[in-house]
């Protein structure tokens, strides 16, 4: 099955949940052909939990939820060993990282050492107990949600773990029309309820191969790298894009390509990714804050400055 008709048929069905966010269901599915992890930054109750319900149940793979608090235990993920005492042995059972979408919710309402146990996960694709590796199910992604207007009680991320999600990404509130289509939606139950599978998650893979062989040209390598140069070399940033930034770019890039079925990437590609893939990798330095600059100012600014590549 082509990428694009196996996206399109997930899109239209999430639809369904999630009104009038199609971009957002398609940037989810970039991340999940990308194998990557997203973080999800937004107010609460703009369907963030549902998001990710319902791409699962459309998919047909597993989905747990994990509410991230200050007394959430590492083991708490990744499981733990119990000693069986009438077999005389431990039996390992599995915490809820085991399974194919997790979404961790608030994530950084748990502290450091919680959220640490999630890098090994996120990067490795397995957790260690024990002293012992075990491997987690495929396809796996960590769907991270934050408050970004509630901190008391939290923990934020360290840029090391920011760093490990492909990208982040905001719902944003409905317009009148798509809230007024929601409140009638689900005036005699919520829509997920009765949602089905329309596509087998066992092809993800398949198709995340495929993804990644889009054409790149050359050119838009050097577009790339120039954007995340720019970043480590701007005034009002203390720290640029790393190397898993221009990766990402690329990856989402060739992604999105697919997704929109074609077999190469165009500028317009990069252009829109730039911006979810390296603004959470930025850290713009406490003077520039102070005059009003953003993250996203500045990035727009070395978009804005770098020669797009001509099409031949």
């Amino acid at each position: 099955m082509p990428i694009s008709d196996f996206a399109q048929k997930i899109v239209n069905n999430v639809e369904r949940v999630i009104v009038g966010k199609r971009e957002e269901i398609e940037l989810l599915l970039v991340a999940m052909l990308c194998q990557g992890h997203v973080l999800l930054e937004d107010v609460p109750g703009t369907g963030k939990t549902m998001l990710a319900r319902s791409v699962a149940v459309s998919m047909g793979i597993g989905f747990k939820r994990l509410q991230c608090t200050p007394d959430l235990l590492p083991s708490d993920i990744t499981g733990v060993s119990v000693f069986l005492q009438h077999a005389g042995e431990f039996e390992f059972r599995p915490g809820p990282v085991f399974v194919n979408i997790l979404l961790a919710d608030e994530i950084n309402r748990a502290t450091p050492r919680t959220q640490s146990a999630l890098l090994e996960a996120m990067q490795e694709r397995q957790v260690t107990v024990d002293g012992q590796p075990r491997l987690l199910p495929r396809p796996f992604l960590v769907l991270a949600t934050q408050n970004p207007v509630e901190f008391e009680g939290t923990f934020p991320l360290p840029e090391a773990q920011l760093d490990r999600f492909l990208m982040r990404l905001r719902l944003g509130y409905p317009s009148l029309d798509d809230e007024r289509q929601i409140i009638r939606s689900q005036r005699d139950g919520h829509p997920v309820d009765t949602l089905q599978p329309v596509v087998d998650g066992a092809e993800l893979l398949k198709l995340a191969h495929q993804a990644s062989a889009v054409h790149v040209d050359p050119s838009l390598e050097t577009y790339i790298l120039a954007l995340v140069q720019a970043s480590r070399t701007h005034p009002d940033l203390s720290l640029g894009a790393s190397p898993r930034g221009s990766l990402a770019l690329v990856k989402t890039s060739q992604a999105l390509a697919a997704l929109r079925g074609r077999d190469y990437v165009i500028p317009d590609d990069v252009k829109k990714l730039a911006p979810l893939t390296l603004a959470h990798r930025l850290i713009l330095k406490p003077e520039s804050q102070l005059r009003g600059k953003t993250v996203h100012s500045v990035l727009r600014e070395i978009i804005n400055a770098t020669e797009v590549p001509l099409e031949e």
